[in-house]
């Protein structure tokens, strides 16, 4: 029959009836159809299956990594007919069928096949299916509960509120190859980070104060990519884009996990922005989040009738915080799944990195829950067995096939170990999220000046434990929400000193060893806490202040790309020395940061106070330090431009062991570099 929905839902006007030209249009990656189309819904489900044992063997141990190759809608061709391949996991189902445009949702005409191994897969063959199509699964599950729901391995799916699947082929050329030749370099330990975090809808949008307008990811491409460029950062974050069905979850509550979402195109789409973004010598990281999933009855949840992909017991299967579900960690099915997300999006979409959301929830048992409301381990402590050797497996099998990616925990805890190897007992991660820097260092910038004295132990604190980990440093959407204010209310004084308390703190951010992470609008300014329904307030970069300001955040990623000093021992402990700490009165911190050539190193001097210093005194080793190289007080920044160096005064006392004294002027609420 026709298929008549208003192509505006994002779903299809029609297709080809031509299976030949529909296969070519497959072949050359245009994934769009103007003519109706007809199947013949007289043919029954062909018997057919792309699965081998073995498959199901390692699908069935949790070891089946690539799930996307043979689950899911396949379109291929048997005996010179051309259909889609449906395969799904549904243990608990004992009828499952395919329903959508094709047969008028019709619950009955075209049943699914369960395998005779008893693995609860269901297949079959449905000639004449094309690309293009909604679809849905409908399945009778446990105790007779029918339920339609949308394919865990839809690769596109209808823009929200719509809930089906859409059959589509991810083919695409490629055009980044010099990239992928030299990423490994790019996304090493030994690069510079400097990461630009952001949530694709709310970044630009069509009309502002419209939350239902979003741009296409070909128009957020051609805007993106030339304004990383400009600003220098090396990397971009993407909030969560895998499918989700409610925006106010900013994409943490994610139905489909192998899926861009739909609110800004096709799957193409977004290839094409990785590959621009490829093109301009920027990596993409993207939220990832394994931790949870929402309870709609279109995803995952009770997904045949009963508890198939979360946990049954509640204890652990319930997110408090977040009135989500948690996976089923210990299922070799569940494993096999998540892992196949993870490798999905750096196989097809090459991604450079994927951030793992909440990895303190899969850890503890007692995450979020009061006594009694949890279960201890068999072991009698508070960890998630099966999580942990989860999060194990899914790193070791990452650097594995990807060894030049990176993969970054949001772990909140003092979880030790995250990112060991896990051959000495670690997670295995590349990176994780500094938390205890932020906090301590937002407390910090928060108070007056005139108080930060009593507060340099907290200032500090961080390079005590800081080589416990491969640590990077966030200003992250969760600092600028929820009432906590942007960034540069969080800073104290009139306008002039809130600016330059904050080209402070990230200066400070920018030469503190590990990588950075910043949200959007945090680069120059923003003046109201994120908001996922709006967009960002562009209109202030017409202003100095701000204007100004994103121009000190270009200046210290152009420092931190082109001094090594800044990135190549950015994770050991040769690549930092405090150098003065001795004048907390004054709220003047000193600090070395060191390349793997003497020639590189570089010299940070911090004045936490709006008190200007002349004539300032630091004792320093090994070498002269001859130029002044950054000076937040600059006035191309928003500063006063008074203070500054043009000459380095510095005199020998120990001409044998090389020790200066450097006399510097230090401008008020500024950080200096020197090399």
């Amino acid at each position: 029959m026709n298929s008549t929905r208003n192509p505006d839902d994002n779903s299809f006007s029609g297709s080809e009836s031509n299976q030949e030209k529909k296969m070519e249009t497959k072949r050359s990656g245009k994934n769009t159809y103007e003519e109706t189309h007809f199947i013949d819904t007289s043919k029954p489900v062909w018997n057919y299956s792309l699965l081998n044992d073995q498959d199901v063997t390692n699908f069935q141990n949790g070891t089946y990594y690539r799930m996307y190759e043979k689950f899911g809608s396949h379109s291929i061709k048997i005996n010179d007919v051309w259909g889609m391949y449906f395969c799904v996991w549904a243990p608990n189902a004992t009828a499952l069928t395919v329903i959508g445009n094709f047969n008028n949702w019709d619950k009955q005409s075209h049943s699914l096949n369960p395998r005779w191994d008893n693995s609860g897969i269901w297949e079959g063959f449905i000639p004449g299916f094309n690309l293009g199509e909604t679809y849905k699964y409908h399945i009778v599950g446990f105790e007779g509960k029918a339920v339609d729901k949308g394919d865990p391995i839809s690769h596109f799916w209808e823009k929200r509120p719509l809930t089906g699947s859409i059959t589509w082929d991810l083919y695409y050329e490629w055009n980044d190859d010099e990239w992928m030749k030299k990423r490994d370099k790019h996304n090493s330990l030994d690069a510079p980070w400097s990461v630009y975090e952001m949530h694709l809808a709310s970044w630009m949008r069509p009309d502002k104060h419209d939350e239902e307008s979003y741009n296409t990811y070909d128009q957020i491409t051609e805007r993106l990519v030339p304004y990383i460029q400009e600003m220098g950062f090396t990397h971009v974050e993407l909030m969560p884009v895998t499918e989700h069905p409610f925006d106010g979850s900013w994409g943490y509550q994610c139905t489909g996990f192998f899926a861009p979402t739909s609110r800004f195109g096709d799957p193409q789409g977004f290839m094409r922005m990785i590959d621009a973004l490829h093109a301009a010598n920027i990596g993409v990281i993207m939220d990832w989040v394994p931790s949870h999933f929402p309870y709609d009855s279109h995803g995952l949840f009770m997904f045949d009738g009963t508890h198939t992909y979360e946990y049954a017991d509640m204890r652990k299967g319930f997110h408090p915080d977040w009135n989500s579900y948690i996976f089923n960690y210990k299922r070799g099915e569940v494993k096999s799944f998540l892992i196949s997300s993870a490798i999905f999006w750096f196989d097809k979409f090459h991604i450079d990195g994927i951030r793992v959301d909440a990895v303190s929830s899969m850890l503890k048992l007692d995450y979020s829950r009061k006594e009694g409301e949890w279960e201890q381990n068999e072991f009698g402590g508070n960890g998630n067995l099966e999580a942990i050797a989860f999060i194990k497996d899914l790193n070791e099998t990452i650097f594995r096939d990807f060894p030049d990616v990176q993969t970054i925990a949001e772990e909140s805890t003092d979880w030790p170990g995250v990112t060991k190897p896990t051959f000495s007992g670690g997670l295995g991660f590349g990176m994780k999220w500094m938390m205890g820097w932020m906090h301590d260092t937002l407390d910090y910038f928060k108070a007056d000046p005139l108080i930060r004295k009593n507060l340099q132990n907290k200032f500090t604190f961080s390079m005590m434990y800081y080589y416990d980990e491969n640590f990077m440093l966030p200003l992250s959407h969760d600092e600028v929400v929820h009432g906590k204010s942007p960034m540069i209310y969080k800073m104290p004084g009139d306008e002039w000193q809130k600016f330059a308390n904050l080209r402070l703190l990230y200066s400070y951010m920018w030469t503190h060893p590990g990588a950075k992470l910043l949200f959007m609008g945090n680069e120059y300014g923003q003046t109201t806490e994120w908001n996922y329904k709006s967009e960002l307030d562009w209109p202030l970069l017409q202003f100095d202040n701000h204007k100004l300001l994103s121009n000190c955040i270009k200046d210290l990623n152009q420092l931190l790309i082109t001094e090594p000093a800044l990135y190549q021992n950015q994770f050991n402990i040769e690549g930092f020395e405090w150098v003065d700490l001795n004048h907390y009165e004054e709220s003047i911190i000193v600090f070395k940061r060191c390349g793997k050539k003497v020639e590189d190193d570089l010299l940070i001097v911090l004045n936490m106070t709006p008190v200007i210093r002349h004539d300032w005194k630091v004792n320093v080793a090994g070498k002269k330090y001859t130029k002044e190289i950054f000076n937040s007080d600059d006035k191309k920044y928003f500063g006063t431009g008074n203070i500054f160096n043009p000459e380095i005064r510095s005199t020998f006392i120990k001409e044998d062991e090389e020790h200066y004294v450097l006399t510097l002027n230090l401008p008020p609420l500024a950080a200096i570099i020197l090399k």
